[in-house]
C-alpha cells in the first residue's frame, strides 16, 4: 500500500516537473537566442549557450528597427482607453441587466451568450466592411472603439457580483435622493473592485497581445505600429531573424513583468475573488 502511494506521488511530481519544463522551455530558448550574435545564431543550435551574456546589440537593433518606442506609446494609449471603456460599458450594462427587469431582459442575455459562441474570425468580413464604411481603417481611435467591444465574459463577471450585492443599498440611496447614476457610481461601483481587477486582467492581456486585428486595421506599420505587430519587421520571404525577434519579445515582456511584480497582491485577490460566487 505504501509502495502504491509512493509510486502515485512520484508520478504526480514527475508529471508536474515535465509540464513545468515544457512550459518554461520556450522562454529559456528565447532568452538564449536573444543574447547570441548573428554568427552564433546561424552556426549553433537553440540550446547552445551564447559566448557572452553581455551582448546587447540584438536588443538595440530590435528597439530601433522595430520602432518599439512608438509601439509602446500606441499600445499604452490603446490599453488605457480600452480598459476604461470596457470596464465602464461592461459594468453599466451588467447593472441594467441585473437591477432592472424589463421585457427582453432574458433575450438580451441569451443573445450575448449566443454571440460568444460565434468564432470572431467568421465575422471579420462584416466587421471590416463596417470599419471601412466608417473610415476607421488606419485609425487609432477606430481601432480603440473596435477593441472596446464589451466581452460577454466581462458582463457575466459583473452580473455575478451584482447578484451578491443586496438591492437594499440601491433603495436606501434612492430614498436619500440619489439618482440611478449616483447609485451606480457612488454606491455600487466601489464594491465591484475585485470584478474590475479581474476584467482588467483578462481584457488587458488580450489587448496587449492582440495581433490579428492590429495587423488588419492598423496598416501603417511606421506610425500605427503596436507591440504585437512591431516584431513583424524581422520576418520576410527570405527568412526570419529570430535573434532580433527574441530580443524584442523579452523587451515586450518587461512591462508586463513589472506590473505583475508591483500589483501581484491585487491581481491574485481579484482573480481568486472573481473565481467563486458567494
Amino acid at each position: 500500500m505504501k509502495l502504491k502511494k509512493f509510486l502515485w506521488t512520484l508520478i504526480k511530481y514527475i508529471t508536474l516537473i515535465l509540464g513545468s519544463v515544457i512550459s518554461v522551455l520556450p522562454v529559456i530558448v528565447c532568452v538564449i537566442t536573444a543574447f547570441k550574435t548573428p554568427e552564433e545564431y546561424a552556426t549553433t543550435n537553440v540550446m547552445t549557450l551564447p559566448a557572452s551574456w553581455f551582448y546587447v546589440n540584438n536588443f538595440i537593433e530590435a528597439w530601433q528597427k522595430a520602432n518599439m518606442g512608438v509601439a509602446f506609446r500606441n499600445s499604452a494609449i490603446i490599453l488605457v482607453c480600452v480598459l476604461f471603456g470596457s470596464v465602464l460599458t461592461g459594468s453599466m450594462l451588467a447593472y441594467v441587466l441585473n437591477r432592472f427587469k424589463f421585457p427582453g431582459n432574458g433575450l438580451i442575455r441569451s443573445l450575448f451568450l449566443f454571440a460568444s459562441l460565434l468564432p470572431g474570425i467568421a465575422m471579420q468580413v462584416s466587421v471590416y466592411q463596417i470599419m471601412y464604411s466608417l473610415g476607421w481603417i488606419n485609425s487609432l481611435p477606430g481601432y480603440i472603439v473596435l477593441m472596446c467591444g464589451t466581452d460577454v465574459m466581462s458582463i457575466y463577471i459583473f452580473i455575478q457580483y451584482f447578484e451578491n450585492i443586496p438591492t437594499s443599498l440601491d433603495e436606501s440611496a434612492i430614498m436619500d435622493g440619489c439618482t440611478y447614476f449616483g447609485v451606480f457610481f457612488r454606491v455600487l461601483l466601489p464594491l465591484l473592485k475585485p470584478a474590475v481587477i479581474t476584467v482588467m486582467i483578462l481584457k488587458g492581456v488580450g489587448t496587449y497581445n492582440e495581433y490579428y486585428a492590429a495587423n488588419l486595421y492598423l496598416q501603417d506599420k511606421n506610425r500605427l505600429v503596436t507591440v504585437a505587430t512591431s516584431l513583424f519587421k524581422f520576418t520576410g520571404p527570405l527568412g526570419n531573424q529570430y535573434n532580433y525577434i527574441c530580443a524584442g519579445v523579452i523587451i515586450t515582456m518587461i512591462p508586463a513583468l513589472i506590473i505583475f511584480v508591483l500589483c501581484q497582491k491585487q491581481i491574485y485577490s481579484g482573480l481568486t475573488q472573481g473565481a467563486v460566487k458567494g
